[in-house]
């Protein structure tokens, strides 16, 4: 029976140990942090639930357990979940041993390289993309959920006794970095920022990272109005459809599809107006057009094109509106965890604005976010491990109406108050910062701050 050994008990991490043995494979399953740990992640019931359904299965789950490499009874194949970092000394050791070590994403692909795929991929904007394009092409008529790092684990579709139509995934550079066959159909590249930069160590390795889908890609779609993908693309993807907000005339190529009088254009064509997209938002108005492009690219005709944006609500975490008291307008943007991300969440809403901020800090270029705060935050708090940091940063460019609150539960009565105060009326979670200081995920995040925001509004109702 051969032996295969998964890194990680996240969701992606769980259906590659389920996919594989339902092949037949003889599976391991495991994770570096401890049964503790993991079950604060969930509710206990829920984890103890799932500890015993994978053992059920025939599953080896080892818990507070570095994998190395070593001994007789080597795996075969080594599985990684999103989260692993490709070069920690573990798998550089399996693969100087010759074990096949690949991504939870290239186990997928290889079981589901049957049906075409649309893959997403950029520093910002991949989420909204992705959800816009699995909603245009499901109004088609097309089995075609959202994977990746939104939505179901890509094995979870390969587990499914009914094979999709077309695969929707949006991809991170962690994923790409773990996969060798993996080729859309049809790559699109949102943004491209500084950005992981402690893991891929030079911007042109997370460039290059990133390039590798577009280059296995048959189909390639990329946003024009990106600075960097401007100028550092067209040489390398002289095929590649572009993307502008701006209109026919800021295209690279004349195949490519832009805004004009208020409508997404296709070469020529009109297709939807762009004021039937619920979203505020520049930048949602190019994640549009890059969806548009993926959608006439598989063929797909207008009508169901506009009936997906008609109806699409938004994405969670991502300018995500909570819930209004006293005219105060809660916005979730758990989603954005960098600087430029928080940087288009603030240019989103109207000044003046509470900004709740803070988190496990990324390395990056925070100049056009600090500009961006003199400008509409009339205070900002701050929560998590960049706290004090970001308090210092703010002194640094003479901005003083911040104050250190450590906590989600305190940031929102306090920030309530705060607008108030100012006559904002909007308070906005837009981090900055990764979730793992405090919360699991991003997800975890905002769903905190929803509750707590629902929380405060059902207990002040009535003042």
């Amino acid at each position: 029976m051969p032996n295969a050994h998964i890194i990680g008990l996240g969701r992606s991490g769980i259906a590659a140990a389920r996919l594989l043995k339902r092949e037949g494979w003889d599976v391991t399953l495991s994770d570096s942090a401890s049964a503790e740990s993991l079950a604060s992640r969930h509710t206990s019931e829920i984890f103890q639930q799932q500890q015993q359904q994978l053992t059920d299965n025939g599953i080896t789950v080892k818990l507070g357990y570095s994998f190395t490499p070593e001994g007789e009874d080597l795996p075969q194949l080594i599985v990684v979940s999103p989260g692993v970092p490709w070069d920690i000394p573990a798998l550089l050791r399996a693969r100087e041993l010759g074990i096949e070590t690949i991504g939870e994403i290239e186990l997928a692909w290889r079981r589901l390289q049957s049906c075409p795929w649309v893959g997403i991929t950029g520093t910002n904007g991949k989420t909204t993309t992705t959800a816009l394009i699995a909603a245009i092409f499901q109004a088609a008529g097309f089995n075609a959920p959202a994977c990746g790092n939104i939505g179901y684990a890509a094995c979870e579709l390969a587990l499914s006794e009914t094979p999709p139509d077309w695969v929707i995934a949006e991809i991170s550079s962690y994923q790409i970095e773990s996969s060798r066959l993996l080729a859309p159909r049809i790559g699109v590249w949102t943004t491209f920022t500084p950005d992981h930069l402690s893991r891929h160590k030079t911007l042109e390795n997370y460039f290059n990272i990133k390039a590798k889908l577009l280059n296995q890609s048959p189909f390639q779609i990329f946003n024009g109005d990106d600075p960097y993908l401007r100028e550092n693309a067209p040489d390398r993807f002289v095929n590649a459809y572009w993307t502008s907000v701006k209109g026919k005339a800021e295209l690279i190529a004349d195949r490519g599809f832009y805004i004009e009088d208020g409508w997404v254009v296709d070469r020529g064509d009109r297709i939807v107006e762009t004021s039937s997209l619920k979203m505020v938002g520049e930048h949602n108005l190019q994640n549009l057009l890059m969806a548009v492009a993926a959608a006439r690219l598989a063929g797909i005709e207008k009508n169901a094109i506009a009936q997906a944006i008609a109806n699409f609500p938004g994405v969670p975490h991502r300018l995500e509106h909570i819930c209004t008291w006293q005219g105060i307008d809660f916005i979730n943007d758990s989603k954005a965890t960098n600087y430029d991300a928080a940087e288009v969440g603030l240019n989103s809403v109207n000044a003046p604005a509470i900004l709740i901020a803070g988190g496990e800090a990324k390395a990056g270029d925070d100049t056009g976010w600090m500009k961006k705060i003199q400008e509409k935050a009339a205070a900002v708090l701050l929560i998590g491990d960049a706290a004090t940091a970001f308090a210092k940063r703010l002194e640094e460019i003479g901005y003083s109406h911040y104050e250190i609150v450590e906590t989600m539960a305190r940031a929102v009565p306090i920030s309530a108050e705060l607008a108030k105060q100012h006559q904002a009326k909007v308070v906005l979670l837009s981090p900055a910062c990764a979730s793992f200081d405090q919360y699991q995920n991003f997800e975890q995040r905002g769903d905190d701050f929803r509750h707590l925001c629902l929380e405060f509004q059902e207990r002040n109702s009535a003042d």
